[in-house]
């Protein structure tokens, strides 16, 4: 059992698109990333997905409407829910979702990442 400071981690990486696992709880995985442009619309068949911004404005766009997310907000994007996040400037984010999520869904693009980094 060790503390985990946020902002430190977030200063050992800076690519985009890329998350890194920082813990694991009860078979989910707590990730950071760093997201800047437009990710590709995808969903996750079996899990949901929390997004909790820690720095910066993070937009979901849903096919029905678009989300804007400020730091301190979050938005648990349910499961099967098609979605594509778009970042006009740097988001600082933290994700909650099972150790099973696929990065991008069953689609498989230059963004898709397929092992996590652990730091």
């Amino acid at each position: 059992m060790k503390k985990i400071n946020i902002n430190e981690k977030f200063g050992l990486f800076n690519e985009h698109w890329s998350p890194k696992i920082i813990g694991e709880l009860n078979g989910q995985d707590v990730k950071l990333a760093k997201v800047k442009g437009e990710f590709v619309w995808h969903d996750h068949k079996n899990e949901d997905e929390l997004f909790f911004i820690i720095k910066g404005i993070l937009k979901i766009e849903f096919r029905d409407k678009t989300v804007e997310l400020h730091p301190g907000e979050m938005l648990v994007v349910p499961r099967g829910v098609e979605h594509k996040p778009i970042a006009e400037e740097e988001v600082w984010l933290m994700l909650f979702e099972p150790s099973s999520t696929k990065h991008t869904g069953d689609i498989t693009t230059e963004l898709t990442v397929d092992k996590y980094d652990r730091i």
